[in-house]
C-alpha cells in the first residue's frame, strides 16, 4: 500500500479503539489488559526482527505500542492518550519523512545519505525516539508507565515491558546500522547524487521532527498535567 494509507491505519485508526478504552477504563480487567498487553509487545517485537521493509517494521512496531497503551488503561487512562499522542506525532513525522523521500526499504535509506543528510538524521531520530531511547520524547510515555506499574504493585509486568521494548529497540537500532555504516552494493560511482528540485512539501516536518524528539524536559509539566 502506498505510504500515505498506512500513515493513515498506523494513526488515524487507532483513535477510536483508543478513545472507547480511555471511556470505559473504570471497567476493564487488569489480567486481561496484562495479557494483551504481553501479546503485543513480544509479537510486535519478535515480528519485526527480519523485516526489510520500512511499512512492515511501522506495522509491527504499531502492534508493540499499542501493548503499551492498553498496560496503563486502568491504572492511568491520562496516560494512555499521552502515549497514543506521542507515538502519533512520532509516526507522522517518520511517514512523512520517508514519503517525500519515496523510501520503503531499508536499502532506500542507506542510500538517502547522498540525497538528503538532514533527512537522514530525521528518519534516525524518530526510529530512536519510537524505541524509547533516552533523552528523546518516546523515552517519555514508557517512563512514565513503568514507573506507574512499579507504584501499583506491578513490578513484574513492568519488568517485562522494559525487556520488550529491547526487542524493538534493537531492530530499530539494526536500521540504523544497516543504513549508516554498512553500504549496499551499488552501480553509482558518484558520492553525491544530482540535486533535483523538490515538488512535495515538508513544511511541517522540522516542527514534528521537534515535538517527537525534544520534549522530555517537559516531563514534570506534562505528570502534572497527567
Amino acid at each position: 500500500i502506498p505510504l500515505s494509507s498506512g500513515m493513515i491505519l498506523l494513526t488515524w485508526q487507532k483513535i477510536a479503539p483508543t478513545a472507547l478504552l480511555y471511556q470505559i477504563s473504570p471497567s476493564l480487567n487488569m489480567e486481561i489488559l496484562i495479557m494483551l498487553a504481553i501479546l503485543s509487545t513480544v509479537l510486535g517485537g519478535w515480528g519485526g526482527l527480519n523485516q526489510t521493509q520500512m511499512r512492515k517494521v511501522l506495522a509491527y512496531s504499531s502492534i508493540a505500542h499499542m501493548g503499551w497503551t492498553v498496560i496503563i488503561a486502568l491504572i492511568n487512562p491520562n496516560l494512555t492518550i499521552l502515549s497514543l499522542m506521542i507515538y502519533i506525532i512520532t509516526t507522522l513525522t517518520l511517514f512523512m519523512t520517508l514519503n517525500l523521500s519515496s523510501t520503503t526499504k531499508i536499502k532506500s535509506i542507506s542510500n538517502l545519505w547522498n540525497k538528503s543528510t538532514p533527512m537522514t538524521m530525521i528518519v534516525f531520530l524518530t526510529l530512536l525516539s519510537l524505541g524509547g531511547l533516552p533523552p528523546l520524547t518516546g523515552f517519555m510515555p514508557k517512563w512514565l508507565i513503568l514507573q506507574e506499574l512499579i507504584i501499583n504493585n506491578n513490578p513484574t509486568m513492568a519488568i517485562i515491558m522494559a525487556l520488550s521494548a529491547l526487542l524493538n529497540l534493537f531492530f530499530y537500532m539494526r536500521i540504523i546500522y544497516v543504513s549508516s555504516l554498512t553500504m549496499f552494493p551499488t552501480s553509482n560511482n558518484l558520492k553525491h547524487h544530482w540535486f533535483f528540485t523538490q515538488t512535495k512539501t515538508a513544511n511541517m516536518i522540522p516542527t514534528l521532527t521537534i515535538i517527537s524528539s525534544m520534549l522530555l524536559p517537559l516531563t514534570p509539566i506534562i505528570i502534572i498535567m497527567t
